[in-house]
């Protein structure tokens, strides 16, 4: 199945608007709906996407109040990368784990609610993954504030 197809294809399964951005092969769609999109298009033949490449999240600031969550799928017999994307509320970023449907979305999901603190629900063990699960707040966040110690270590000089 073409990208440019897929659109149709999910809005006659879902009867829901999805926002098509063709230069980017990208589909915005609600939050709600991306555990139920992503396993139809998993398990779809039409459109097999057997891989999830990625997740990446993204602070748009303060003022904007969203955050987003950026899913790039890839259908090896099909040849082809899709994207998806959610929007979510900055001052409460929850999404629906997709790691029932890609086990690597395990990994992606942890890193995305370290560094953002985006939870995904349903997520099977959703913990910090690189930074100590005692650390304070969420680095890649535009609003955070780097601490000065961490357990009484210098982690940031003044210059």
């Amino acid at each position: 199945m073409e990208l440019s197809a897929i659109q149709a294809f999910l809005q006659a399964e879902f009867g829901f608007e999805f926002q098509w951005e063709e230069e980017l092969s990208r589909l915005t769609l609600p939050a709600e709906q991306i555990l139920p999109v992503c396993d139809f298009l998993w398990k779809n033949p039409a459109t097999y996407f057997d891989s999830l490449s990625c997740i990446t999240a993204i602070d748009q600031g303060l003022e904007a109040g969203k955050m987003e969550v950026v899913y790039t799928l890839y259908s090896i017999p099909n040849h082809i990368t899709l994207h998806l994307r959610v929007i979510l509320e900055r001052s409460a970023p929850v999404v629906s784990s997709v790691s029932s449907v890609w086990r690597t979305a395990d990994w992606h999901e942890r890193e995305a609610f370290d560094f953002f603190g985006i939870e995904f629900t349903g997520h099977p063990d959703l913990r910090r993954i690189l930074l100590p699960e005692d650390w304070e707040g969420h680095p890649l966040r535009k609003d955070y504030v780097e601490q000065t110690k961490y357990h009484g270590i210098q982690v940031k000089y003044d210059r």
